[in-house]
């Protein structure tokens, strides 16, 4: 079971009209901030400017919600866009509202890597995420009810022992790698305890790899891949009952979430649409399984 890959940050504050006038005029202060995500405010006279910023070289998308007392906002104050890399926007401005004193606001950021509005291409066929001529027993396919609902439906987990090489179902560039942790367990909060890597395909979908060996990443973040290398090794780390790699693609959404996309796969029997619960498929090279299709 994947848990998801975000960042959340809050702030109060209390703002005096006077004082941001005179002190902090065109100041910039970070009121959301993490890795990847930074939400600076910009004050110029009774207006608050507040500027998202991502730090890293590949997409993420953001939600930002303000919750305010005594200042209104130039639009929704509920906003989820995407930034490219190192790119920056302003989301939103604050504005003072007539006959109030003074004014406070609350910031709520999530984020996710990716693009929100990635066009994939549907007849694009994948490769299994294990070596040629292996096949390993699919513990949940689409739509399984045990776990791989709603935004996880199209989601497959493959049985397989710890240490099993993974090997990329798409080329694409490693945005994200965590390999620090060995636990794994089922409890409420396990989540935080997986090893994962993100590949970022360059339609803005994302390839994600779950539940990984602890040091078990095989390629850095920033390096490609290519459809069929060696990336990973598998492991049983963070939500898990046993030994598994839960594989699937995404694209972002708001609040820090990724709704996983039907994709099909490639196997030496043909065109994979809907891998099944129970069933085993050979992996093998694109051009021996074009041939079969």
């Amino acid at each position: 079971m994947k848990s998801s890959v975000t960042s959340m940050n809050t702030v109060f504050k209390s703002i005096s009209p006077v004082i941001a006038l005179i002190f902090f005029q065109s100041s910039a202060w970070a009121v959301c901030a993490d890795d990847w995500l930074d939400v600076d405010e910009v004050r110029d006279g009774g207006n608050i400017e507040l500027r998202a910023t991502n730090l890293k070289e590949f997409p993420i998308t953001y939600t930002m919600r303000v919750r305010t007392r005594g200042l209104a906002t130039d639009g929704p104050k509920t906003v989820t866009g995407t930034l490219e890399g190192e790119q920056s926007q302003l989301v939103m401005v604050l504005r003072e509202e007539e006959d109030q004193r003074s004014g406070r606001y609350r910031v709520f950021c999530e984020w996710t890597i990716g693009d929100k509005d990635a066009n994939h291409d549907d007849d694009l066929l994948y490769r299994f995420p294990y070596a040629d001529e292996k096949s390993y027993r699919v513990l949940q396919g689409y739509g399984s009810r045990f776990s791989h609902t709603g935004l996880e439906k199209y989601a497959i987990d493959f049985k397989m022992d710890v240490g099993t090489p993974v090997h990329a179902a798409r080329s694409g560039v490693v945005a994200r790698v965590v390999e620090s942790n060995e636990k794994g367990c089922w409890e409420d909060g396990c989540g935080k305890f997986a090893n994962y890597m993100v590949v970022l395909h360059d339609d803005g979908t994302t390839g994600e790899y779950y539940h990984l060996k602890k040091d078990g990443a095989l390629i850095d973040v920033g390096e490609r891949v290519l459809a069929g290398q060696e990336i990973a090794l598998s492991g049983n780390t963070g939500h898990t009952t046993m030994p598994h790699l839960h594989f699937a693609v995404y694209r972002a959404a708001s609040w820090g979430n990724t709704q996983s996309i039907p994709v099909r796969f490639l196997s030496a029997e043909g065109v994979v649409s809907s891998p099944r619960s129970g069933r085993r498929y050979e992996a093998t090279d694109t051009d021996a399984a074009r041939n079969k299709s």
